[in-house]
This record gives structure tokens, sequence and C-alpha cells, in this order.
């Protein structure tokens, strides 16, 4: 990581230097391919003022700060470019896991959902091809008081159910 330090209306000390070095190894951690760190260091109407400028691959960063004291200006300026870095790396992270995590959740539930449910008796019919006239005749001679067919007009499964001797009841979809 190449470090460049520009100091404006002031001398730079070896100590504001190395504080600057070892606060760049905060952000070291962040990124494996840091390709430069810019500080612009300037004594402004008796103010400190730091902007510092981060290229990694693909990104910019910066970050501004302005104090009385020069180093507490230069933390600062690290504090605010630490935070945009965490959250960036956490809108990566954030979009890499999101949809593993609800589907396993959503699955976990149905099958907690499933095992409190009480056993259900499945029945698998053959839906014929009825007109409803067809169906009505067909539906006194079975023995269920429901009649499931494909109706021969619409193309759609219809559901006839006898609600007493003379009447029955259509469910269409």
């Amino acid at each position: 990581m190449q470090t460049t330090i520009t100091a404006r209306h002031f001398e730079l000390t070896n100590a504001i230097r190395d504080h600057i070095e070892v606060a760049c190894e905060k952000i070291a951690k962040y990124f494996d391919h840091i390709i430069n760190v810019h500080f612009i260091l300037s004594l402004e109407n008796n103010r400190n003022k730091a902007e510092m400028i981060l290229n990694v691959p693909k990104n910019n960063f910066i970050s501004e700060s302005s104090e009385k004291d020069m180093y507490l200006t230069i933390d600062n300026a690290i504090d605010k470019m630490e935070n945009q870095i965490k959250k960036l790396k956490g809108k990566w992270t954030d979009h890499q896991k999101k949809g593993i995590k609800e589907n396993s959740q959503y699955v976990y539930a149905n099958l907690i959902e499933s095992e409190q449910r009480k056993k259900i008796k499945i029945k698998r019919i053959l839906a014929e091809v009825f007109t409803l006239d067809e169906a009505l005749d067909n539906f006194e001679n079975i023995a269920e008081p429901y009649l499931i067919f494909k109706n021969a007009e619409t193309d759609r499964i219809n559901v006839l159910i006898k609600r007493d001797e003379a009447h029955y009841k259509l469910i269409e979809p």
C-alpha cells in the first residue's frame, strides 16, 4: 500500500507521518489490494483539515474531517473512512447470503408446521371428462356425495356436490 501525505500551510512532522501510517493499518485489514492512500492535511483559519482518499480496485473512498487538533482530525477522517468501508462490505455480504437464509428459514418453518398438523389421508382420483348433464347422470352411479370431473365445455376441473335428493351444488374455479 502506497501512502502519500500532502501538507498545506504547515510543516509535516515525523510524529504526524507515523500517526498516519499507524492509522492506515486499521484500513488495510478491510481490503487485500489497496492501490494507494492519499492524505491532504491543511491548516485553514486556525482549523486543521484532513482529507483522505482511498483507492481500491473498482472503488474510491473519500473522507474529510475538520478539528482544532491535527491528530483528532486524522483519527476522525480514518473513522469516517472505516464506516464507509464497513457499510459497503455489509451490503456485499447481505446480498450474497440473503436468499439462502430466508429460504432455509421458510423450509424449516414449514417442516415444523407439517409435523404439528394431523396426518391427512390422501386419495387420488382420476377426473374424467364430462359435460354437466353427463356428470349428473354419472353422479347417481357413485357412492360418494361428490363428483370431481373435467368439464368438456370449459376444459377445467369442476366439483359437483349432492346437497339433498333433488339439489346439487356445482363448484367451478
